[in-house]
Protein backbone atom coordinates (compact mmCIF):
# COMPACT_ATOMS: atom_id res chain seq x y z
CA UNK A 1 0.00 0.00 0.00
CA UNK A 2 1.31 3.51 -1.06
CA UNK A 3 2.36 6.24 1.88
CA UNK A 4 -0.28 8.42 0.21
CA UNK A 5 -2.96 6.23 0.51
CA UNK A 6 -2.59 4.92 3.89
CA UNK A 7 -1.97 8.35 4.47
CA UNK A 8 -5.03 9.68 3.41
CA UNK A 9 -7.31 6.21 5.07
CA UNK A 10 -5.25 7.63 8.39
CA UNK A 11 -6.47 10.75 7.53
CA UNK A 12 -9.96 9.79 6.83
CA UNK A 13 -10.11 8.12 10.09
CA UNK A 14 -10.55 11.24 11.90
CA UNK A 15 -12.94 13.13 9.86
CA UNK A 16 -15.50 10.87 11.87
CA UNK A 17 -14.04 12.22 15.14
CA UNK A 18 -12.40 15.56 14.89
CA UNK A 19 -12.03 16.57 17.89
CA UNK A 20 -10.62 12.89 19.48
CA UNK A 21 -7.49 12.30 21.25
CA UNK A 22 -4.97 10.43 20.05
CA UNK A 23 -4.86 7.18 20.75
CA UNK A 24 -2.97 4.97 23.50
CA UNK A 25 -1.39 3.24 21.02
CA UNK A 26 -1.02 4.41 17.64
CA UNK A 27 -2.12 2.48 14.88
CA UNK A 28 -2.08 1.69 11.37
CA UNK A 29 -5.40 0.59 11.38
CA UNK A 30 -8.74 2.39 11.09
CA UNK A 31 -9.99 2.66 14.71
CA UNK A 32 -13.55 3.71 16.24
CA UNK A 33 -13.36 6.80 18.23
CA UNK A 34 -13.44 6.74 22.04
CA UNK A 35 -16.31 8.13 23.75
CA UNK A 36 -14.13 9.31 26.50
CA UNK A 37 -13.05 11.90 23.94
CA UNK A 38 -15.77 12.32 21.58
CA UNK A 39 -19.34 12.16 21.86
CA UNK A 40 -21.34 9.29 20.96
CA UNK A 41 -24.11 10.72 19.09
CA UNK A 42 -21.63 13.06 16.76
CA UNK A 43 -20.70 12.20 13.74
CA UNK A 44 -22.05 9.86 10.48
CA UNK A 45 -23.69 7.02 11.71
CA UNK A 46 -21.39 4.30 10.56
CA UNK A 47 -21.23 0.63 11.70
CA UNK A 48 -19.01 0.60 14.98
CA UNK A 49 -18.15 4.78 13.78
CA UNK A 50 -15.63 3.63 11.56
CA UNK A 51 -14.61 5.35 8.42
CA UNK A 52 -16.99 5.18 5.45
CA UNK A 53 -15.64 3.68 2.06
CA UNK A 54 -17.39 3.13 -1.02
CA UNK A 55 -15.50 -0.08 -1.91
CA UNK A 56 -13.71 -2.83 -0.30
CA UNK A 57 -10.53 -2.09 -1.85
CA UNK A 58 -7.47 -2.41 0.36
CA UNK A 59 -9.84 -3.78 3.30
CA UNK A 60 -9.47 -7.14 4.97
CA UNK A 61 -12.98 -6.84 6.09
CA UNK A 62 -15.47 -4.76 5.80
CA UNK A 63 -19.77 -3.66 7.20
CA UNK A 64 -22.07 -4.12 4.53
CA UNK A 65 -25.96 -3.63 4.55
CA UNK A 66 -28.21 -5.16 3.18
CA UNK A 67 -31.44 -3.50 3.63
CA UNK A 68 -34.00 -6.00 1.93
CA UNK A 69 -37.39 -7.45 3.39
CA UNK A 70 -39.16 -8.54 0.12
CA UNK A 71 -38.65 -11.80 1.16
CA UNK A 72 -39.93 -11.99 4.07
CA UNK A 73 -43.48 -13.85 4.74
CA UNK A 74 -44.64 -12.47 7.91
CA UNK A 75 -43.82 -9.00 9.65
CA UNK A 76 -41.47 -6.57 7.13
CA UNK A 77 -39.31 -4.13 8.71
CA UNK A 78 -36.12 -5.91 8.23
CA UNK A 79 -35.02 -3.18 5.36
CA UNK A 80 -34.34 -1.04 8.25
CA UNK A 81 -32.03 -3.21 10.04
CA UNK A 82 -28.57 -2.05 8.54
CA UNK A 83 -29.58 1.36 10.03
CA UNK A 84 -30.85 0.39 13.18
CA UNK A 85 -27.93 -1.71 14.03
CA UNK A 86 -25.64 0.86 12.96
CA UNK A 87 -26.81 3.47 15.19
CA UNK A 88 -27.10 1.08 17.98
CA UNK A 89 -23.58 0.08 17.53
CA UNK A 90 -22.05 3.58 18.45
CA UNK A 91 -22.02 1.98 22.14
CA UNK A 92 -19.65 -1.14 21.19
CA UNK A 93 -15.77 -0.15 21.99
CA UNK A 94 -12.61 -0.94 20.89
CA UNK A 95 -11.39 -4.17 22.32
CA UNK A 96 -13.63 -7.38 23.10
CA UNK A 97 -12.36 -7.46 26.65
CA UNK A 98 -13.90 -11.23 27.38
CA UNK A 99 -11.47 -12.98 24.95
CA UNK A 100 -8.83 -10.05 24.61
CA UNK A 101 -9.20 -10.28 20.66
CA UNK A 102 -8.23 -6.14 18.93
CA UNK A 103 -9.73 -6.41 15.56
CA UNK A 104 -8.63 -3.04 15.33
CA UNK A 105 -5.15 -3.52 15.90
CA UNK A 106 -4.93 -6.76 13.62
CA UNK A 107 -7.21 -5.85 10.42
CA UNK A 108 -8.21 -2.50 8.20
CA UNK A 109 -11.82 -2.57 8.82
CA UNK A 110 -14.52 0.03 7.42
CA UNK A 111 -17.63 0.14 6.33
CA UNK A 112 -18.46 0.54 3.00
CA UNK A 113 -22.44 1.51 2.64
CA UNK A 114 -25.54 -0.40 1.55
CA UNK A 115 -26.29 -2.42 -1.16
CA UNK A 116 -28.74 -0.58 -3.65
CA UNK A 117 -31.49 -3.66 -3.76
CA UNK A 118 -34.86 -3.00 -5.90
CA UNK A 119 -37.53 -2.87 -3.54
CA UNK A 120 -39.75 -3.81 -6.31
CA UNK A 121 -38.60 -7.16 -7.74
CA UNK A 122 -36.67 -9.74 -5.63
CA UNK A 123 -34.71 -11.59 -8.46
CA UNK A 124 -33.37 -7.79 -9.30
CA UNK A 125 -32.49 -7.44 -5.71
CA UNK A 126 -30.57 -11.04 -5.92
CA UNK A 127 -28.76 -10.01 -9.10
CA UNK A 128 -27.69 -6.99 -7.04
CA UNK A 129 -26.06 -8.21 -4.50
CA UNK A 130 -24.18 -10.95 -5.95
CA UNK A 131 -22.74 -8.40 -8.38
CA UNK A 132 -21.74 -6.09 -5.13
CA UNK A 133 -20.42 -9.18 -3.53
CA UNK A 134 -18.29 -10.53 -6.12
CA UNK A 135 -16.34 -7.26 -6.15
CA UNK A 136 -16.31 -7.46 -2.48
CA UNK A 137 -14.48 -10.87 -1.99
CA UNK A 138 -12.66 -10.63 -5.58
CA UNK A 139 -10.75 -7.68 -3.38
CA UNK A 140 -9.68 -10.06 -0.63
CA UNK A 141 -11.83 -8.49 1.40
CA UNK A 142 -14.22 -10.87 4.73
CA UNK A 143 -18.02 -9.13 4.32
CA UNK A 144 -19.71 -8.54 7.42
CA UNK A 145 -23.18 -8.42 6.63
CA UNK A 146 -26.03 -6.16 8.58
CA UNK A 147 -29.29 -6.98 7.18
CA UNK A 148 -31.85 -7.48 5.57
CA UNK A 149 -33.64 -10.13 5.61
CA UNK A 150 -32.46 -14.09 5.12
CA UNK A 151 -32.96 -13.73 1.32
CA UNK A 152 -29.79 -12.52 1.04
CA UNK A 153 -27.56 -14.73 2.44
CA UNK A 154 -28.20 -17.14 -1.06
CA UNK A 155 -27.05 -14.50 -3.51
CA UNK A 156 -24.03 -13.51 -0.97
CA UNK A 157 -23.52 -17.21 -0.63
CA UNK A 158 -23.54 -17.69 -4.87
CA UNK A 159 -20.56 -14.91 -4.96
CA UNK A 160 -18.35 -16.26 -2.04
CA UNK A 161 -18.50 -19.57 -3.14
CA UNK A 162 -18.10 -18.78 -6.61
CA UNK A 163 -13.94 -17.90 -5.20
CA UNK A 164 -13.51 -20.30 -2.18
CA UNK A 165 -15.83 -23.18 -3.63
CA UNK A 166 -18.60 -24.77 -1.74
CA UNK A 167 -18.58 -23.23 1.64
CA UNK A 168 -19.30 -25.13 5.27
CA UNK A 169 -21.97 -23.19 7.18
CA UNK A 170 -22.26 -22.49 10.86
CA UNK A 171 -26.22 -21.22 10.96
CA UNK A 172 -28.03 -20.27 13.76
CA UNK A 173 -31.71 -19.86 13.26
CA UNK A 174 -35.23 -20.42 14.66
CA UNK A 175 -35.94 -22.26 11.24
CA UNK A 176 -34.06 -24.17 9.03
CA UNK A 177 -35.03 -21.91 5.66
CA UNK A 178 -35.05 -24.78 3.31
CA UNK A 179 -38.46 -24.61 1.94
CA UNK A 180 -38.46 -25.69 -1.93
CA UNK A 181 -41.42 -22.89 -2.57
CA UNK A 182 -44.47 -20.41 -1.37
CA UNK A 183 -47.08 -19.00 -3.04
CA UNK A 184 -45.28 -20.18 -6.15
CA UNK A 185 -42.35 -18.44 -6.15
CA UNK A 186 -38.69 -20.39 -5.12
CA UNK A 187 -36.50 -17.04 -3.98
CA UNK A 188 -37.85 -15.58 -0.53
CA UNK A 189 -36.48 -15.79 3.57
CA UNK A 190 -37.56 -19.76 3.76
CA UNK A 191 -36.09 -20.73 1.11
CA UNK A 192 -32.12 -19.76 1.21
CA UNK A 193 -30.21 -22.96 2.15
CA UNK A 194 -32.46 -25.03 -0.55
CA UNK A 195 -31.32 -23.08 -3.44
CA UNK A 196 -28.00 -23.10 -2.56
CA UNK A 197 -27.86 -27.11 -2.07
CA UNK A 198 -29.47 -26.83 -5.89
CA UNK A 199 -26.22 -24.66 -7.05
CA UNK A 200 -24.04 -26.98 -5.28
CA UNK A 201 -22.53 -23.60 -2.94
CA UNK A 202 -22.71 -25.50 0.31
CA UNK A 203 -20.26 -28.77 1.41
CA UNK A 204 -23.02 -30.48 3.17
CA UNK A 205 -21.28 -32.56 5.21
CA UNK A 206 -19.97 -29.82 7.11
CA UNK A 207 -23.29 -27.51 7.66
CA UNK A 208 -24.59 -27.02 11.05
CA UNK A 209 -27.74 -25.34 11.94
CA UNK A 210 -28.28 -24.28 15.69
CA UNK A 211 -31.62 -23.35 17.62
CA UNK A 212 -34.10 -24.43 15.14
CA UNK A 213 -38.07 -25.00 16.75
CA UNK A 214 -41.50 -23.77 16.57
CA UNK A 215 -44.00 -26.06 15.14
CA UNK A 216 -44.42 -27.04 10.89
CA UNK A 217 -46.60 -28.19 8.13
CA UNK A 218 -44.96 -31.39 8.15
CA UNK A 219 -44.57 -34.31 10.55
CA UNK A 220 -40.76 -34.70 9.60
CA UNK A 221 -39.63 -30.87 9.41
CA UNK A 222 -36.18 -31.95 9.16
CA UNK A 223 -36.16 -34.59 6.90
CA UNK A 224 -34.62 -32.62 3.83
CA UNK A 225 -32.06 -31.19 6.36
CA UNK A 226 -30.65 -34.62 7.38
CA UNK A 227 -31.15 -36.54 3.58
CA UNK A 228 -28.19 -33.58 2.63
CA UNK A 229 -26.39 -34.77 5.10
CA UNK A 230 -27.02 -31.43 7.74
CA UNK A 231 -26.25 -31.26 11.41
CA UNK A 232 -29.77 -30.05 13.12
CA UNK A 233 -29.21 -29.04 16.40
CA UNK A 234 -32.72 -28.38 17.77
CA UNK A 235 -33.44 -25.60 19.98
CA UNK A 236 -34.47 -28.26 22.75
CA UNK A 237 -30.77 -29.50 23.02
CA UNK A 238 -29.79 -26.46 23.58
CA UNK A 239 -31.84 -25.64 26.74
CA UNK A 240 -30.65 -25.14 29.98
CA UNK A 241 -26.86 -25.59 28.97
CA UNK A 242 -23.61 -24.66 27.69
CA UNK A 243 -22.85 -24.71 24.21
CA UNK A 244 -19.10 -24.60 24.75
CA UNK A 245 -18.80 -28.60 23.78
CA UNK A 246 -21.02 -28.19 21.06
CA UNK A 247 -18.65 -26.09 19.38
CA UNK A 248 -15.39 -27.87 19.89
CA UNK A 249 -17.37 -30.57 18.14
CA UNK A 250 -18.59 -27.99 14.75
CA UNK A 251 -14.76 -26.95 14.92
CA UNK A 252 -14.14 -30.47 14.09
CA UNK A 253 -16.67 -30.76 11.87
CA UNK A 254 -15.55 -27.66 9.91
CA UNK A 255 -12.29 -28.27 9.58
CA UNK A 256 -9.67 -26.54 7.50
CA UNK A 257 -11.77 -25.96 4.99
CA UNK A 258 -13.63 -21.79 3.93
CA UNK A 259 -16.58 -21.38 6.68
CA UNK A 260 -19.46 -18.77 6.71
CA UNK A 261 -21.54 -17.72 9.75
CA UNK A 262 -25.32 -16.40 8.95
CA UNK A 263 -26.80 -15.86 12.13
CA UNK A 264 -30.90 -15.15 12.01
CA UNK A 265 -31.71 -13.04 14.80
CA UNK A 266 -34.61 -14.82 15.46
CA UNK A 267 -32.38 -18.21 16.82
CA UNK A 268 -32.68 -16.54 19.49
CA UNK A 269 -35.81 -16.13 22.55
CA UNK A 270 -37.75 -13.49 21.64
CA UNK A 271 -37.82 -12.28 25.04
CA UNK A 272 -34.00 -10.83 24.13
CA UNK A 273 -34.75 -10.05 20.70
CA UNK A 274 -38.75 -9.22 19.80
CA UNK A 275 -37.85 -7.07 17.02
CA UNK A 276 -37.84 -9.55 14.61
CA UNK A 277 -40.37 -10.94 11.91
CA UNK A 278 -40.72 -14.32 12.18
CA UNK A 279 -40.25 -14.45 16.25
CA UNK A 280 -40.77 -18.53 17.86
CA UNK A 281 -40.87 -19.12 21.30
CA UNK A 282 -38.21 -21.28 23.40
CA UNK A 283 -35.01 -20.35 21.92
CA UNK A 284 -31.12 -19.60 22.49
CA UNK A 285 -30.01 -16.92 24.96
CA UNK A 286 -27.64 -14.16 24.58
CA UNK A 287 -24.91 -16.09 26.20
CA UNK A 288 -25.08 -19.10 24.65
CA UNK A 289 -25.30 -16.68 21.00
CA UNK A 290 -21.83 -15.86 22.17
CA UNK A 291 -20.44 -19.04 22.98
CA UNK A 292 -21.55 -20.22 19.20
CA UNK A 293 -19.64 -17.30 17.47
CA UNK A 294 -16.21 -17.41 20.20
CA UNK A 295 -16.38 -21.02 19.58
CA UNK A 296 -15.90 -20.37 15.89
CA UNK A 297 -12.34 -18.90 16.42
CA UNK A 298 -9.72 -21.25 14.69
CA UNK A 299 -12.04 -21.41 11.67
CA UNK A 300 -11.40 -19.94 7.71
CA UNK A 301 -14.13 -17.98 8.00
CA UNK A 302 -14.56 -16.10 4.99
CA UNK A 303 -18.00 -14.40 5.45
CA UNK A 304 -20.78 -13.56 7.96
CA UNK A 305 -24.30 -12.03 8.44
CA UNK A 306 -26.85 -11.14 10.47
CA UNK A 307 -30.01 -10.80 9.13
CA UNK A 308 -33.81 -10.35 10.18
CA UNK A 309 -33.41 -7.20 12.39
CA UNK A 310 -36.95 -5.40 12.14
CA UNK A 311 -36.64 -2.79 14.45
CA UNK A 312 -40.37 -1.52 14.70
CA UNK A 313 -40.88 -4.17 16.72
CA UNK A 314 -39.11 -3.23 19.73
CA UNK A 315 -39.21 0.84 20.13
CA UNK A 316 -36.09 -0.68 23.12
CA UNK A 317 -33.71 -0.59 20.32
CA UNK A 318 -32.46 -3.61 22.02
CA UNK A 319 -32.20 -6.07 19.16
CA UNK A 320 -30.61 -3.98 17.19
CA UNK A 321 -28.35 -3.45 20.43
CA UNK A 322 -27.81 -7.29 20.34
CA UNK A 323 -27.08 -7.66 16.37
CA UNK A 324 -24.34 -4.87 16.56
CA UNK A 325 -23.03 -6.80 19.50
CA UNK A 326 -22.87 -10.32 17.85
CA UNK A 327 -21.42 -8.20 14.84
CA UNK A 328 -18.68 -7.54 16.84
CA UNK A 329 -18.23 -10.70 17.89
CA UNK A 330 -17.97 -12.12 14.59
CA UNK A 331 -15.60 -9.56 13.50
CA UNK A 332 -13.27 -10.73 16.71
CA UNK A 333 -13.18 -14.53 15.10
CA UNK A 334 -12.18 -13.51 11.76
CA UNK A 335 -8.73 -15.27 10.44
CA UNK A 336 -5.78 -12.80 11.61
CA UNK A 337 -7.23 -11.26 14.44
CA UNK A 338 -4.38 -10.81 17.43
CA UNK A 339 -5.33 -10.71 21.39
CA UNK A 340 -4.46 -8.10 23.88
Amino acid sequence: MSCLLRTARLSARWLFAPTAAPCRRASQFNVPPSAEFVARPVGVCSMLRLPVQTSAEGLDAAFVGVPLDVGTSNRPGARFGPKQIRAESALVRRYNASTGAAPFDSLLVADIGDVNVNLYNLPDSCRRIRESYQKIVASGCVPLTLGGEHTITYPILQAVAEKHGPVGLVHVDAHTDTSDMALGEKIYHGTPFRRCVDEGLLDCSRVVQIGIRGSSYAPDPYKYCWDQGFRVVPAEDCWMKSLVPLMGEVRQQMGDGPVYISFDIDGLDPAYAPGTGTPEIAGLTPMQALEIIRGCKGLNIVGCDLVEVAPIYDVSGNTALLGANLLFEMLCVLPGVKTM
